[in-house]
């Protein structure tokens, strides 16, 4: 074997080397990209859509004990509830939140603080002033559907990174069979071309 038939084998062989490590790191990246999007699906908009479900389930218990006017729960549970009200509130902090959800969520805390405000002031008036309590009740089930929607467009973004990034890498898989077939075709062409010595 000549030294030009040598350096023909080298330079074939680093081609496809240099060719599968650039797209290599190109599906990592992409790669990389899918399981971020599907970790925030998880983490941070259905177990935050969870959260949402839960408050809003102890929202409706605040609701009817007022509608009923239910002393037992004004006297043993509103305590327990709002505690674990606020125990959910501190887990949705702990997510990542995008700039319209942390507007809302700051909207919802509020609520939350002045909805505990009018129930003492509907126990204190003997639950005959529920009007400024059903506004309050009203404001925060408002926050929590708004919050609600923004999970689902979240999570639909969320999906479509993951979907572009999936096709990215389908693309490149293309490509890098096409790119191998003409490397292995020219590989065979140097390989096998003789020049003539005259």
């Amino acid at each position: 074997m000549t030294i030009l038939s040598k350096i023909k084998w080298i330079l074939g062989i680093s081609m496809i080397f240099i060719l599968i490590i650039a797209t290599n790191l190109i599906d990592r990246n992409n790669f990389l990209r899918v399981k971020d999007s599907v970790t925030t699906i998880y983490e941070d908009r259905l177990v935050v859509k969870n959260i949402i479900f839960e408050i809003d389930r102890y929202i409706h218990e605040k609701e009817l004990a007022m509608v009923r006017k239910d002393s037992a729960y004004y006297n043993n549970k509103a305590s327990k509830i709002n505690d674990k009200i606020q125990n959910l509130i501190l887990r949705y902090q702990e997510t990542k939140l995008t700039k319209e959800e942390a507007k809302v969520f700051e909207e919802l805390k509020q609520n939350l603080v002045e909805l505990k405000a009018q129930e003492v002031k509907f126990v204190e008036s003997g639950k005959t002033q529920k009007t400024l309590l059903e506004s309050s009740i009203d404001d925060v089930k408002e926050n929590l559907y708004d919050l609600s929607q923004i999970q689902l467009s979240e999570g639909n973004r969320q999906m479509n990174i993951s979907k572009k990034a999936v096709d990215t890498v389908e693309l490149f898989t293309q490509l890098e069979i096409y790119i191998l077939i003409f490397l292995a075709i020219l590989i065979q062409v140097i390989i096998i071309y003789n020049p003539k010595n005259e």
